[in-house]
């Protein structure tokens, strides 16, 4: 049995869906905070139980009977370590043979702000004595649909990421790449980074949004005072305004960079190109 938590958020859902094209559908257990809102899979045959990373008991419930378990990481920034935790426990009582988790690209090195929980989780599965895969995702395409959409309509990508570059690559190129590391053998104890094929630089982004919109768009690199000074006067809150300028400074340091080529030899094809998932998510 192969449990994903968080089976119906973005990536979750895109995980559950690749493992239907590789095992049975009774397989699979999505283990969701709201089991009402994932009644399309249990429709498709897929067990559906409750799990709540902040109830322990729901997820002893939801491993019962579990031989891998994929631990989606929580969405509560400052709260992910004891979610997470909770988590490793069950599925060390549950007795699973590997625990996969999403973590972050260099999650042991990088000052990206999101690295530190994700270093202090990969620390608790290992003080936790289980096989684990420890898949580091890299940026998604799809972090940059809304800067595309302002683009279009302003002409303008701002940002303070200098000539730093981001090998991002699709959610659903992350989302197979879970999936073959729990359906094939040979991924006890490992560490993916995974990334893109290519990386490319904020140019290169107002460059594929000028070419999918029709329209010029340019990139105007600030710096970061005046970065999230712009943020803030179009109305985003302070921590928003924080967080995207210190990613802003991770990618100008180069955190993002890397081309391991880890994500397109585990999913056996070239990861999806930023241009393509621009494409498809102007058009709709």
């Amino acid at each position: 049995m192969i449990v994903v938590t968080g089976a119906t958020g973005q990536l979750g859902r895109l995980v559950v869906q690749d493992l239907l094209t590789r095992v049975p559908a009774d397989q699979v257990v999505a283990a969701v905070r709201s089991p009402e809102k994932a009644t399309d899979l249990a429709e498709r045959g897929v067990h559906v139980r409750e799990a709540d990373y902040d109830r322990p008991d729901t997820l002893k419930a939801a491993f019962k009977g579990a031989d891998k378990v994929l631990l989606i990481s929580g969405s509560d920034v400052g709260r992910r370590v004891p979610q997470h935790q909770a988590v490793i426990d069950a599925a060390k009582e549950a007795g699973v043979s590997l625990l996969a988790y999403t973590s972050v690209l260099h999650a042991d090195t990088s000052t990206v702000a999101v690295a530190p929980e994700h270093k202090a989780t990969e620390e608790a599965i290992k003080a936790g004595g289980l096989t684990y895969s420890l898949l580091r995702n890299g940026w998604y395409n799809e972090n940059y649909v809304p800067t595309a959409r302002q683009g279009a309509a302003t002409g303008t990508v701002i940002g303070s990421a200098r000539d730093g570059r981001v090998a991002a690559a699709s959610r659903a190129d992350y989302a197979a790449a879970a999936a073959v590391v729990l359906t094939e053998d040979g991924h006890a104890d490992t560490v993916y980074e995974l990334s893109g094929d290519t990386a490319w630089t904020m140019d290169d982004l107002a460059a594929d949004i000028s070419a999918v919109a029709g329209t010029p768009v340019v990139y105007q690199d600030l710096p970061a005072e005046a970065h999230a000074k712009a943020l803030t006067e179009a109305g985003l809150p302070e921590p928003v305004v924080g967080m995207l300028v210190s990613i802003d400074a991770s990618i100008a340091a180069g955190w993002l960079a890397d081309t391991t080529g880890d994500l397109s030899r585990l999913i056996g094809r070239p990861t999806t190109p930023l241009r393509t998932t621009l494409a498809a998510a102007l058009v709709n």
